[in-house]
């Protein structure tokens, strides 16, 4: 709804709208507890179209809100209805002011609320609309707009702009919206001016999650305080759903044609209206959106045979994170099951699903979903300042098998939400000065048009960049994947021979005998992982990514590239690939001893010494230093945890899986990656989850987790247990901060061996890891040389040496005060997929232990 410029929207209409208007689907799903609409500057209540009473400002309403200016020599004026009579309401009358004004509501029970403010940017009596530049507050906490200019928004004269705001009400506390304008030029100065507010109580789950409620599909923002603007919302498929037609919200829903959807090649498809939605055995409440949506959507053709990618662009404000809402319903009478119709979703060009199914989410036709999805916006350059950025929605269709290979959409929402500032104000989209009020419209038109031309050439230029980086590595995987299929015997690679090898698919299946399941070793979200035999007598471990994996194409190739490239004591080694009628293999070395978790717990392995957990925990943290500070761009491994440490014959730790890992940042003056979240829950970095910023720091996060799962001997994550343990990270810190005995936390095999210096110091280094503020954790190679402190203290038991190069002594002592015990829960970890590359062979069978490794890929 906001930043949707509404030109005659009650008029302008489609055909479908039209009948829509006439013969409604369905009737209003949601009754509002709260619906206040205000014709400001108006003195009479008005009935519009839609049978909704718009309220004027005169005195018998003084009891619903209050308008409050102070008194001045410029008191606020109104318009006459006359004056603005080819627009309708609440355009036809506005409040118009050169000082400060309010409007206060005081009998708001429910919360949260829609706030839409509606602006017509045109001339009122003697005020100009190159004059009004203004901003708005709520409560004088939450900045809603600043500095901002109506006209500079609008495209043709006529034009009007609503802006949308989901806002949390405080019970018993006022909703005071004030309009301030800029006072900064005292010569000719700025106004601000409203036509009409609107305060409407919503659902309380709609855009907010709902942790009670299992049967909602989405993951929503992070905070149930934070403020929302609606930014977008798009009916796909050409046709305008008007505020009357929405579900007893009063939302507008956009065509999508021409302003978004990148070009028209798409088919728009609807339902024949004959049958309804199904909402009986729905996982979503009918007020999600209009029916006239979910009937509607833009599809790629089933009998297309050019690729292509289905975009839509949406222009958004940098350094803000965005919720995603996308709407699916299928009502083909073709699709009928699941794997019918899949394909991909790349929001931001990241995959954000690879095998997006709408039956297998709804489970049947004529059954609405919605997807939620959340990314951080940054500008092209890094900038820390508010810049206007392109988001962009792709739809692809699957390369695996599909029955009918196609795509589906029907609705978009983008919804952005509050900084840390309490602030929703974007750029002031085009460039604005201090003299913008003495200038022509005509000249005003020229610098907009200078502007816009520089744009679209930075656009250009990006996309040229864009497309040739992305053309050069789709060039490399063509020659790679070239090479593998004409090699039959021993193959050849892009890469020199010597780094990374290339298998065939009768090299590996020779290696396997032919997949034999005997072989397998693990098995996760990727496929199979087999040990294997190559040159007659090397052992290797050999990882077959199944069809439509998580871990697909992009994966695959990444760890190509970097594991070919790097060697160190530390790092599994990668001996080849294949990439060879349409498989997609992996090939490592061998470790006989499995992952580090299968000797934590979920197996019935002997558990390990506490020296040789130091040994191992130093030796990964060393593997991680060199990928952090050892080679020429630093390398985030982004998954690190302990089913990704592997153990070779001699007990020698090293890092495997580099799937999701990440080139760090390339410049001194950067400091994180801006990237979709991608990683394992209970491991991944707090800050990079909220933000989308990438750091080094956020590998030294899940390195702490690894930390306390080595000292617990329990998993990151445990749903079994109530909220206030089922974290390891919460739970250790809550005992720590409450001063439970740690000796009565830490694995009871463990009990009694560790030296008491030496667990106080590796708690300490475990919980600077694990801090909520990245720039306050230690470097990787401060955690290597912090372990290597606590190994010479368990070592000579000693630890007298004082060493404090990276965290501070203070409160130390008081957190180990015996004073309370800790009864660890006997509820058991939720048996999960196995993802360990490599086990110790002796039955090659699977083991059956578990260790818990959720990936998620947001």
């Amino acid at each position: 709804m906001a930043n949707s410029i509404n030109k005659n929207i009650y008029t302008k209409m489609s055909i479908l709208s039209l009948f829509l208007l006439l013969f409604p689907l369905i009737a209003y799903s949601y009754n509002p507890d709260y619906n206040l609409a205000i014709d400001c500057g108006s003195l009479t209540d008005t009935t519009t179209l839609d049978k909704r009473i718009w309220i004027g400002e005169n005195i018998d309403n003084k009891n619903i809100f209050t308008f409050i200016e102070p008194k001045t020599t410029n008191p606020s004026l109104t318009t006459p209805r006359s004056s603005l009579s080819n627009t309708q309401i609440p355009f036809t009358t506005a409040r118009i002011s050169l000082s400060y004004f309010t409007y206060s509501f005081s009998n708001i029970t429910t919360s949260p609320v829609f706030n839409r403010l509606h602006f017509y940017p045109t001339s009122y009596q003697k005020f100009e609309p190159s004059n009004a530049l203004f901003s708005v507050e709520v409560n004088n906490k939450l900045t809603l707009l600043k500095n901002f200019n109506p006209s500079l928004w609008i495209h043709d004269d006529g034009e009007t702009i609503t802006k949308e705001y989901c806002i949390q009400v405080q019970p018993n506390k006022k909703l005071n919206i004030t309009f301030i304008p800029n006072n900064t030029n005292h010569s000719n100065p700025y106004y601000a001016f409203i036509n009409g507010i609107e305060v409407v109580s919503m659902p309380s789950f709609l855009y907010y999650s709902n942790l009670n409620a299992p049967n909602y599909d989405f993951k929503s923002l992070d905070s149930d305080n934070k403020a929302l603007e609606t930014v977008y919302s798009v009916n796909v498929g050409e046709n305008q759903v008007p505020p009357n037609l929405d579900t007893g919200l009063f939302r507008n829903w956009d065509n999508d044609y021409p302003r978004y959807l990148e070009k028209q090649y798409p088919l728009s498809v609807s339902s024949d209206f004959v049958n309804h939605l199904n909402y009986k055995n729905n996982t979503i409440p009918n007020y999600i959106a209009p029916e006239a949506v979910y009937l509607t959507a833009r599809s790629y053709g089933m009998n297309v045979t050019e690729d292509y990618n289905v975009t839509w662009n949406f222009e958004v404000d940098s350094t803000f994170t965005y919720m995603v809402r996308l709407h699916f319903c299928e009502f083909d009478w073709r699709i009928k099951d699941k794997g019918d119709r899949v394909f991909q979703i790349f929001i931001h060009d990241f995959l954000a699903e690879p095998n997006a199914d709408v039956i297998s989410w709804s489970n049947a036709r004529l059954i609405p979903v919605h997807k939620d999805y959340v990314v951080t916006m940054h500008s092209e350059e890094g900038s820390t300042q508010i810049e206007r950025v392109n988001l962009t929605i792709k739809l692809q269709r699957a390369t695996n098998h599909t029955k009918y290979r196609d795509v589906i959409l029907n609705g978009i929402q983008i919804l952005k939400e509050s900084d840390y500032n309490d602030n929703l104000a974007g750029s002031i989209t085009k460039s604005i000065d201090q003299e913008f009020s003495t200038q022509s419209p005509k000249k005003i038109k020229i610098t907009i048009a200078i502007v816009a031309t520089i744009v679209v050439s930075s656009l250009l230029l990006a996309m040229i960049v864009g497309n040739t980086f992305f053309w050069l590595r789709k060039k490399l995987h063509i020659v790679m994947k070239d090479s593998s299929s004409k090699t039959k015997n021993k193959g050849s690679s892009s890469l020199p021979p010597h780094l990374c090898r290339s298998f065939t698919i009768a090299e590996i299946k020779a290696a396997t005998n032919n997949f034999d399941d005997v072989f397998i070793i693990g098995v996760g979200g990727f496929g199979n992982v087999y040990k294997g035999c190559i040159d007659g007598s090397m052992p290797v471990a050999i990882k077959r990514l199944k069809s439509g994996s998580q871990q697909g194409a992009n994966e695959f190739m990444n760890e190509i590239e970097l594991l070919s490239q790097l060697r160190h004591i530390h790092l599994v080694s990668l001996v080849g690939y294949c990439n060879d009628d349409t498989e997609m293999i992996l090939v490592y070395e061998f470790m006989q001893h499995g992952t580090l978790c299968e000797y934590l717990y979920g197996s019935n392995n002997q558990p390990l010494p506490w020296k040789k957990r130091l040994e191992i925990l130093l030796g990964s943290a060393r593997g991680l230093n060199y990928l952090h500070a050892e080679v020429k761009h630093k390398i985030i491994h982004r998954d690190v945890k302990s089913t990704n440490i592997l153990l070779d014959e001699k007990w020698v730790a090293k890092v495997s899986d580099f799937g999701l890992s990440k080139v760090g940042p390339t410049r001194m003056s950067t400091t994180h990656v801006s990237t979709m979240v991608k990683g394992s829950l209970g491991y991944l970095d707090p800050e990079y989850y909220m933000l989308q910023r990438l750091t080094l720091k956020s590998d030294v996060y899940s390195f702490g987790v690894v930390l306390l799962e080595v000292l617990c001997a329990r998993p990151p994550l445990v749903r079994d247990l109530d909220k206030n343990t089922a974290s390891l990270v919460c739970w250790f810190k809550k005992c720590y901060d409450e001063g439970v005995a740690i000796e009565q936390i830490v694995d009871p095999f463990l009990r009694g061996s560790i030296t008491e210096e030496c667990l106080k110091y590796y708690c300490k280094l475990a919980l600077s890891c694990v801090h909520d503020d990245g720039t306050q954790r230690p470097s990787m190679s401060q955690v290597v040389i912090g372990l290597e402190y606590a190994l010479q203290m368990e070592v000579s038991e000693e630890g007298s040496q004082q060493f404090s190069q990276f965290m501070s002594d203070q409160e130390c002592d008081q957190h180990f005060e015996r004073s309370h015990t800790y009864k660890e829960s006997t509820a058991s970890a939720r048996a999960s997929t196995q993802e360990h590359f490599f086990s110790n062979i002796v039955n090659p069978r699977p083991r059956s232990y578990s260790c818990q490794n959720l990936k998620v890929y947001i």
